[in-house]
């Protein structure tokens, strides 16, 4: 009784420690169950607590169910790397209501992003709608943000997208809570004007809605400013189709040699949609936008050809008449191509199609100390075409031939980082420098101080969105034609982050959760042996015992 008795309050003391001290043991080789570096620092630095509603609660398929305990799982991370400051509940928001509440209950929830799904689930009396919301509601701080838990991708299964939702959890819990946790303190960045540069209802999301969440968003005129202030992150120049001056391009070489950070998104090619509406055809001519001598020194060059994709979108055009009535069909649009990521960086790790314009290519160039990497390329089936281009809609009256495209990966967006020399370098008047440095207190810099980054996208209209006189200002990459959205959101976002963040929240992005699925196959082939094997072992283990039993009771006994 008394080592019956140790045993026992040893069993509690054990169970007792392991409630208060433990840690996980990760032995997967993707580390899926342990948080970044960057994310345990976050965590561990919150001065409040975060509350976390996660609205993907109810009977689900296999898949749903699975995301729905990877959700509780990572959240369950984050608490205890927080010290209990991450508190999250699990609700379905209409369960129970009545149908007015409901209405209600989901037009509250799409004002703050929170879109429902209609999920179709299959039982005995056939099929059967459910409205699902894979989303979270994260409050920190007086804020608020949703989290979308699943993903779409384009080139995905559905299992796969699941498991992609599952590897994304982390940087999406983590972004959240840092957003919330820096909102009276966002970074600042400018949006250049001066040189023809968007500002209408293309740039109305991005401008109005979408950067103004995560930064504090401003304008710089270069034609009305001496110079760009370093206290913004990161300057986006968009689009502009008006040269640069030298003086324009001195500002920002300037800027980029005190530490600033460029989102460049520049068409090398003048080319627009509205140009089909009275004729088919037109030919492209170049911006001119004195931009050349610049890139080229920071490492890269803007082709002025254009990129023509098998992977592309679909615009209606009318292939013939049914009396006066226009017999519309969608086509592939090779000229709209749908680019795809080229790599792992965070940037565009598991980055779904991002929807271009007339996109450009992009060839990089020797440059002392600066690392060059592609983000974004063309797909398999691709060419480029050189200045002037002939763009005609009587191209889709007939079907494409594969073999004519035969330059595949085009580069579109390039990442360069290192320390960037000026491109004024040996050109500077004394005059102008000594001028600069006396009057301004503005002293020239012929190379950076510290390594530096910049992202180059060869299509300007990547930010842009498009416009409806029902509906108004789209989402960037939203495709009103077939309703589809695309990643164009999503890259912008991930590169301003590169940009101006440096605490490395975004390397969670590049996380990958495999999915191992089995050989349906072979699993179809030796199902036999399987069954016989499961059935035949526990059985013939159970015998082996009772025999060996029965062995030993009968020479125990038999020795009385």
């Amino acid at each position: 009784m008394l080592r019956l008795g140790l045993l026992l309050l040893a069993l509690i003391a054990a169970n007792m420690l392991a409630t208060r001290f433990h840690a996980p043991l990760d032995l997967t080789a993707e580390k899926r169950f342990t948080l970044s570096p960057a994310t345990k620092n976050l965590l561990s630095q919150m001065d409040e607590t975060a509350v976390v509603d996660v609205y993907l609660k109810g009977k689900f398929p296999a898949g749903f169910q699975r995301l729905s305990e990877a959700v509780r799982e990572k959240l369950q991370f984050f608490q205890n790397a927080s010290g209990g400051k991450v508190v999250f509940r699990f609700e379905d928001p209409v369960a129970g209501k009545p149908d007015e509440e409901k209405k209600a209950i989901i037009e509250n929830l799409f004002q703050k992003g929170i879109e429902p799904m209609m999920l179709n689930q299959q039982n005995d009396e056939g099929y059967k709608e459910q409205v699902i919301f894979p989303y979270a509601l994260v409050r920190y701080k007086g804020g608020e943000l949703p989290v979308r838990l699943l993903e779409r991708h384009f080139a995905m299964s559905p299992a796969e997208q699941l498991n992609l939702s599952e590897a994304q959890l982390e940087y999406k819990f983590a972004s959240a809570i840092r957003d919330l946790g820096r909102s009276g303190h966002k970074p600042d960045v400018a949006y250049i004007m001066g040189n023809g540069e968007n500002l209408s209802y293309g740039t109305w999301d991005a401008l109005h809605e979408t950067l103004p969440r995560y930064y504090n968003l401003d304008t710089v005129d270069l034609a009305g400013s001496f110079y760009i202030p370093t206290r913004y992150k990161a300057v986006v120049i968009c689009k502009p189709t008006v040269p640069f001056s030298e003086k324009d391009k001195y500002k920002i070489d300037q800027y980029v040699m005190r530490g600033g950070r460029v989102l460049w998104l520049v068409d090398a090619l003048q080319a627009n949609m509205d140009s089909l509406q009275k004729t088919e055809t037109f030919l492209t001519t170049d911006y001119g936008l004195n931009l050349d001598d610049m890139l080229f020194k920071y490492g890269v060059r803007i082709n002025p050809v254009l990129v023509e994709d098998l992977q592309c979108v679909s615009i209606p055009v009318t292939v013939g008449y049914a009396g006066n009535e226009p017999q519309i069909e969608l086509r592939n649009w090779q000229y709209f191509p749908l680019l795809q990521s080229a790599g792992r960086h965070p940037i565009v790790s598991n980055l779904n199609f991002v929807l271009s314009v007339f996109a450009n290519s992009i060839d990089t160039v020797g440059a002392p100390g600066i690392n060059k990497t592609i983000l974004l390329t063309s797909s398999k089936y691709s060419r480029t075409s050189p200045n002037p281009v002939r763009v005609s809609l009587s191209m889709l009256r007939f079907p494409p031939r594969t073999e004519l495209f035969n330059h595949p990966y085009s580069p579109v967006a390039v990442l360069l980082e290192g320390q960037f020399q000026s491109v004024f370098q040996n050109r500077m008047a004394e005059s102008f420098v000594d001028m600069m440095r006396d009057s301004l207190k503005y002293d020239y810099k012929p190379k950076a101080d510290t390594p530096g980054r910049m992202i180059v996208v060869a299509d300007g209209d990547v930010m842009l969105n498009d416009f409806s006189s029902t509906r108004g200002p789209m989402e960037m990459g939203y495709w009103k034609f077939t309703q589809e959205r695309y990643a164009n959101k999503t890259f912008i976002l991930n590169c301003l982050e590169y940009l101006t963040d440096e605490s490395g929240i975004l390397e969670a992005r590049s996380k990958e959760s495999r999915l191992r699925l089995l050989d349906a196959g072979k699993v179809k082939a030796t199902k036999t042996n399987w069954q016989i094997l499961n059935l035949a072992v526990p059985l013939g283990l159970v015998l082996i015992f009772a025999a060996a039993y029965i062995f030993f009771r009968k020479r125990k006994y038999a020795a009385h």
